[in-house]
C-alpha cells in the first residue's frame, strides 16, 4: 500500500513567496475567466519579446467534427531544419478546462521549440462553461488526427508524435493516448511518447479506485493538500462541476481508472508531479500503473510545491526547470 505524504508540506521558499502575494479579489465566473486569461496572455507576451525572434510561428484552423474551427498555432526554431524530419509535439494547455487561449501559450510553446528538436503544435480546445464534456476531448482527438494527416504541411514527421499536457491538458493527453491505443488506427503507432505535467486522471467522484491503493484515506493528497495554494480541493470541484454537468463513468473521462490490460503497450510517459498538490496521488498512482505494466515511465516529483508552481518563474528555482526537465525526458529516444 502507498503513502506519498512525504512529498507534501510547502517548502520554506514557497511559503515566503506566497506570503508576499496579494489576496486575489472575489470575482464572478466570467470575470475570473477573462482576468485570468488576460494575465496569462500579458505574461506570455512579455516573454515573447525575447523568445519571439527565435521562432517561426504560423496559425491554422483545424476542422472539428461538429463544424467548429479549432484554433491552432505552430512554432519552429529558426535554427531548426525545415525538411520535415523533426518530431511533432502537440501541446495541450492547463487551466481546469476553464482558462487558456492560443496566445497565452506562446511563451511555453516557443521555449519547447527552441530547446527541443521539435515542431510544436499549440491546440486551443474549447472551454467550459460554454462547452462541456466531451467537447474538449473531441477537439483534441480531431486535432491529433488532423496533425497526423497534415504533418508534412506542418513541417514535421508524422511517425514521431509526442503529446504533452499541463493539468487539464494532461488529462486530455492521457485520454487521447489511451483512445488511440484502443482504436489501433494507422495514426496509433505515430505516438512515440506522452508528457503528463501536474496531471489529474479521474473525475473527483470516481477516485475511489485510486484511493484504495493508498495506505489509508487519511494520507491521501486530497486530505493533506485540501487547502493548498493555487489549486485547492474546492477549486478542483469547481472546475470538474463546470466541465462535467453529470459525473462521467466512462474510461474516456477517467483514464486513471484503466486496467492493467488497457495500459499495456502505451507509449513511454514522463510525469511532472507537485508534492503539495491535491492531484498528487492521481499522478503517482497512474504512473505506478503504467510502470508496473511495462510502459517506460519517468517520474519527476517536486516535493513541497503546489499545483501550478511554474507560474513563479525565476522566483522559484524548480519553476524555471520543471517543464524543461520533463520535456527533455520525453524526447530521449524519440
Amino acid at each position: 500500500m502507498n503513502d506519498f505524504s512525504e512529498y507534501g508540506g510547502l517548502t520554506k521558499q514557497f511559503e515566503e513567496l506566497q506570503a508576499n502575494q496579494p489576496v486575489p479579489p472575489k470575482q464572478a465566473l466570467q470575470e475570473l475567466k477573462a482576468s485570468t486569461n488576460d494575465g496569462r496572455e500579458k505574461a506570455s507576451e512579455k516573454e515573447m519579446a525575447t523568445l519571439g525572434p527565435q521562432v517561426v510561428i504560423q496559425d491554422f484552423q483545424i476542422p472539428a467534427r461538429d463544424g467548429y474551427s479549432i484554433e491552432a498555432r505552430t512554432y519552429r526554431s529558426k535554427s531548426a531544419p525545415t525538411d520535415g524530419s523533426l518530431p511533432l509535439f502537440i501541446h495541450l494547455h492547463g487551466g481546469g478546462f476553464l482558462f487558456g487561449t492560443l496566445s497565452s501559450e506562446d511563451a511555453n510553446c516557443s521555449r519547447v521549440a527552441i530547446n527541443a528538436p521539435v515542431v510544436v503544435l499549440n491546440v486551443n480546445y474549447r472551454h467550459s462553461p460554454e462547452h462541456t464534456y466531451p467537447t474538449a476531448w473531441n477537439d483534441t482527438e480531431d486535432a491529433f488526427e488532423w496533425a497526423y494527416t497534415n504533418a508534412k504541411t506542418l513541417g514535421a514527421n508524422s511517425q514521431q508524435v509526442i503529446i504533452g499536457g499541463i493539468s487539464a491538458g494532461s488529462w486530455l493527453t492521457s485520454s487521447l493516448v489511451q483512445a488511440r491505443h484502443r482504436s489501433r488506427t494507422p495514426s496509433t503507432d505515430s505516438i512515440v511518447g506522452h508528457i503528463l505535467m501536474i496531471p489529474p486522471s479521474v473525475h473527483h467522484a470516481n477516485s475511489e479506485g485510486l484511493i484504495k491503493h493508498l495506505k489509508s484515506p487519511e494520507v491521501s493528497s486530497y486530505v493533506q493538500n485540501e487547502n493548498a495554494p493555487i489549486l485547492s480541493k474546492a477549486r478542483i470541484d469547481l472546475f470538474n462541476n463546470l466541465v462535467f454537468p453529470e459525473v462521467p463513468t466512462e474510461l474516456r473521462a477517467n483514464p486513471g481508472n484503466a486496467s492493467a490490460e488497457q495500459v499495456k503497450g502505451l507509449p513511454p510517459a514522463v510525469f511532472g508531479i507537485a508534492g503539495a498538490d491535491p492531484l498528487r496521488d492521481q499522478g503517482l498512482l497512474y504512473a505506478q500503473l503504467l510502470a508496473s505494466n511495462g510502459v517506460p515511465t519517468n517520474v519527476h516529483v517536486y516535493k513541497g510545491l503546489p499545483h501550478g508552481f511554474r507560474r513563479f518563474g525565476a522566483q522559484l528555482q524548480e519553476a524555471s526547470t520543471a517543464w524543461d526537465e520533463t520535456i527533455t525526458g520525453a524526447f530521449v529516444g524519440s
